[in-house]
């Protein structure tokens, strides 16, 4: 009859047998014996445990031997017993329990997480032992994930199934909801009030309103417990701030969090002396202009920006550390225009008690100016196909120049406004040359495709259904001149052109374009009439000493025209006859806009003058001026982090724009004197229809009734605008239009201007942009004269006239 003793007995046994100098038969097995296994030979089990027949066993031989079977990952279970049979022979027995083989695991019920990222998450092998720990590790990882996101409420379980002697797991998810902000409290001796920080916070309370869902973002949190607080409090004179703790208290029975976040915001600096050492190359005179906090009085623009301003401005005197921080960003930029790129400046705080015991700082720009650079090289690389001349061309720094900064961007962007490579270009580089401290300065380019050949059809209000068939190359062997014809043809038109422009004619700075065309449209706009025009024009434009953004262009045309039907065939005043036009043309121009066609900053200012007839020769003799001015800054920026991305940018832009005519335009009327409202045709007005704004006024119901009287001899308009750029193809934005159209220049009255506003969007197409514009008109009137305001749809594609 044998004996079974379990492990602890056992060991009891070979301690007693110990003790009495006489170990009993346990603690000198006969044999090792390994039951439960199946998957895993004997053999390999024995070779684990490491143990054989005769081996002398105790305690930490046995534990080692438990342990090492654990290690392999095979066995959920191990026990250890000792039998003894009737002739004193003795066994150890282990029982092992292995653990299943996996056979392949999922993820169920992701949303806000994609499935590629869970799985990184998850360490299980297919068709290795399915360990416990490693499920449990991925379920912590997982739940983590997903806190970090803000899913405090997220669950997940996994689940198990056999098929085919493996066992499957899956990973059920419920997301929940994002975890909603109840409230936010800031803890510890406050000065400033909750609300206001609560209010430069990224991190808001959920609220009444349906857009304020209070949802927990960990990355905002980060960034109001590094950035947003941080920047408040240092620019309201707690320039000694801290945060202490951040807690996040969660409810997750109603899906609510506290957030609190416990400050030292310290003493509350004032502005002490000032003062400049160091500085040789700007005087100390120039160098205040600097300073940012001189006494003054607010600008409008401030005064607006106060408005949204969570900031504490009651005391002009608190220390600012974020605009001390910002004006020694400037002063930096400029010495580095001068070309001391290597200038140091030291902005010193010193903390001191002023009178009264008021905590004050004084400030000091400590500067060692050194040795200014120069240009040494400027290198270009990665353009194999756009000659280097070409972009040269674009450059507005030399070598041999002293470095500037403002013209090192200036000649970035404009090589990115080429449009012959790849958006954004990567910032160039600037390299120390030499000892003395000169630079090179290096343009990294990369070709993008700039041909192209379309065609298609073509549908716009008032002219119909049509199609077009373009050739446009704007780096013509590479060498930046462009050629281009355009056929565009339908019912209603028939347009074809033929262009060709040499940016530098004889590797010069002037430019040429030549141009000749042959037009026939048919007006369904207002029943305007049909034209039928053909002609040519040659321009040159010449740099301005002094100025890389402006220039002047000198141009001559002539063109043989014919003005029939529609509003001919109404009025017998218009003469139907062919005339000639002959006119001499000067325009400045000075544009520093970026980011075209959609710009995003910058300004464009022209002027241009056309005299026509006289001793030119022609059918009629008279002037026309128009000038146009543009303005664009970023309000704001986000994304374009990655690379080859572009950022969107929110933009404001200002226009305004006037003409005048002096002389009589005679049968060239409908195309030289000025016409307002719509789209379409002549001056833009949205909100409004083609041809309705006239010098006596809105006229009601005009897409049938164009009339001689629809045009006058001067014009102006402006627009304000706050626009999305989402990217160089795609813009939308909000608008407010006012503008008229007078009987002569002497009538011109901008108080009497009529108003619109709308939303409109943009996208670029092979014939140009794209619009739609949805304008709401204040001042229309009905057929009695009563106010008639109303919405009106404006669509455009391409070169239309």
């Amino acid at each position: 009859m044998s004996r079974l003793f379990a492990l602890p007995l056992a060991l009891a046994f070979v301690s007693a047998g110990a003790r009495a100098q006489a170990p009993g038969p346990c603690a000198t097995p006969d044999s090792v014996l390994i039951r439960g296994n199946s998957r895993v030979t004997t053999s390999t089990v024995l070779a684990d445990i490491g143990i054989t027949t005769g081996d002398t066993l105790n305690f930490r031989v046995l534990q080692r031997a438990i342990r090492n079977l654990y290690a392999t990952g095979q066995f959920d279970n191990v026990q250890m017993s000792c039998r003894i049979e009737e002739n004193q022979k003795a066994s150890v027995i282990f029982t092992v329990s292995e653990r299943p083989l996996l056979g392949h695991y999922s993820v169920e019920g992701e949303n806000v997480v994609s499935e590629g990222t869970l799985r990184d998450k998850i360490e299980l092998l297919s068709g290795k032992p399915l360990d416990p720990a490693l499920v449990a590790k991925a379920v912590t990882r997982i739940d983590s994930l997903y806190e970090a996101k803000g899913y405090y409420l997220a669950s997940v379980k996994p689940e198990s199934t056999v098929s085919n002697g493996f066992t499957n797991v899956i990973f059920k998810i419920d997301e929940g909801r994002r975890l909603a902000i109840s409230g936010v409290d800031i803890a510890g001796d406050k000065q400033l009030p909750e609300k206001d920080v609560v209010a430069a916070m990224k991190t808001k309370p959920e609220g009444f309103w349906f857009w304020q869902k209070g949802e927990f973002d960990q990355e905002k949190f980060q960034s109001d417990l590094t950035d947003q607080i941080p920047k408040l409090y240092t620019s309201t004179g707690f320039i000694d701030f801290q945060i202490l703790q951040d807690t996040l208290i969660v409810d997750k029975s109603n899906g609510k969090a506290l957030v609190q976040v416990h400050v030292k915001e310290g003493p509350r600096y004032r502005i002490g002396t000032f003062e400049v050492v160091g500085n040789r190359h700007f005087s100390t005179t120039d160098i205040d202009r600097y300073y940012p906090f001189h006494a003054h009085t607010p600008s409008i623009g401030e005064k607006v920006k106060g408005l949204f301003s969570s900031k504490d401005t009651s005391d002009q005197n608190l220390f600012d550390a974020n605009a001390w921080d910002d004006a020694t960003t400037k002063l930096h930029t400029a010495y580095a225009n001068e070309g001391y790129i290597y200038a140091t400046i030291r902005p010193v705080v010193e903390r001191v008690m002023g009178k009264d015991a008021v905590p004050t700082v004084n400030l000091r720009w400590e500067i060692d100016e050194k040795t200014p650079a120069t240009i040494n090289r400027i290198d270009i690389a990665g353009n194999d196909y756009t000659s280097e001349q070409c972009i040269r061309d674009a450059l507005v720094i030399v070598p041999g120049d002293v470095f500037s900064q403002d013209r090192l961007i200036r000649s970035y962007q404009n090589i990115q406004n080429l449009g012959f490579f790849d958006s954004p270009l990567p910032p160039p580089d600037t390299k120390p040359a030499n000892d003395k401290g000169d630079v090179d300065v290096i343009f990294h380019l990369k070709e993008k495709h700039t041909g192209s050949v379309n065609f298609g059809a073509s549908v716009g209000e008032g002219t119909g259904l049509g199609g077009f068939i373009g050739l446009d190359q704007p780096n013509l062997f590479g060498l930046c001149k462009r050629a281009s014809v355009q056929w565009q043809y339908g019912k209603y038109v028939n347009d074809f052109q033929l262009s060709y422009t040499d940016p530098a004619v004889r590797q010069s700075r002037t430019s040429a374009t030549v141009t000749a065309y042959s037009t026939y449209s048919r007006y369904l706009i207002a029943d305007l009439g049909q034209s039928k025009s053909s002609g040519g024009s040659m321009q040159f434009g010449f740099p301005v000493h002094g100025s890389p953004y402006t220039r002047l262009f000198i141009s001559y045309g002539a063109e043989a025209v014919r003005f029939t039907g529609g509003l001919a065939s109404r009025d017998t005043t218009v003469d139907t006859n062919q005339h000639i036009r002959s006119t001499i043309g000067f325009q400045l121009t000075h544009d520093n806009r970026i980011d075209l066609p959609f710009p995003s900053a910058g300004s464009m200012r022209t002027i241009t003058a056309q005299f026509n007839g006289g001793p030119l020769g022609g059918s009629s003799s008279f002037q026309r001026y128009t000038t146009e001015l543009r303005n664009y800054a970023t309000l704001g920026e986000w994304g374009g982090e990655k690379p080859g991305s572009q950022a969107m940018k929110l933009v404001f832009g200002l226009t305004a724009r006037a003409g005048m005519l002096f002389g009589n335009a005679g049968p060239f009327f409908y195309s030289q004197k000025f016409a307002m409202g719509g789209t379409q045709y002549g001056e833009e007005l949205r909100g409004y229809e083609e041809f309705s704004i006239t010098p006596s006024g809105f006229v009601p119901g005009t897409n049938s009734n164009a009339t001689v009287q629809s045009f006058g001899n001067a014009f102006f308009s402006t627009t304000a605008e706050l626009g999305v750029r989402f990217n160089s193809m795609l813009y939308a934005d909000l608008f407010y239009d006012a503008g008229n159209v007078y009987d002569s220049p002497r009538d011109f009255d901008p108080t009497r201007l009529f108003r619109g506003a709308g939303l409109g969007v943009a996208i670029v197409t092979p014939l140009g942009p794209l619009g739609l514009d949805w304008g709401y008109g204040f001042d229309r009137i009905d057929s009695f004269g009563r106010p008639d305001p109303k919405w009106q749809l404006h669509f455009k594609l391409g070169q239309i006239f």
